[in-house]
């Protein structure tokens, strides 16, 4: 695991994931165009009530990686 903080909303906060997680929400980053920092800002923006902000940032990974596997990305 590998806890990286951000500025989110005007507080500091940390995330802890696997490696291959943060690899592969650089990746989102880069393809969309924004810091690393941003995309969090955007994921934690847009998070479902009560999911905490590792769980948000997995499930994008996923589907990010999901969508190009299959053809959709």
């Amino acid at each position: 695991m590998k806890k990286r903080s951000f500025s989110l909303a005007g507080h500091r906060t940390s995330v802890a994931l696997e490696d291959e997680f943060w690899v592969a929400l650089a990746a989102v980053a880069v393809a969309r165009g924004m810091p690393l920092g941003s995309l969090v800002a955007t994921v934690d923006a847009a998070r479902e009530p009560g999911r905490n902000l590792a769980s948000a940032l997995r499930v994008l990974a996923l589907a990010e990686c999901g969508a190009k596997k299959s053809g959709f990305g």
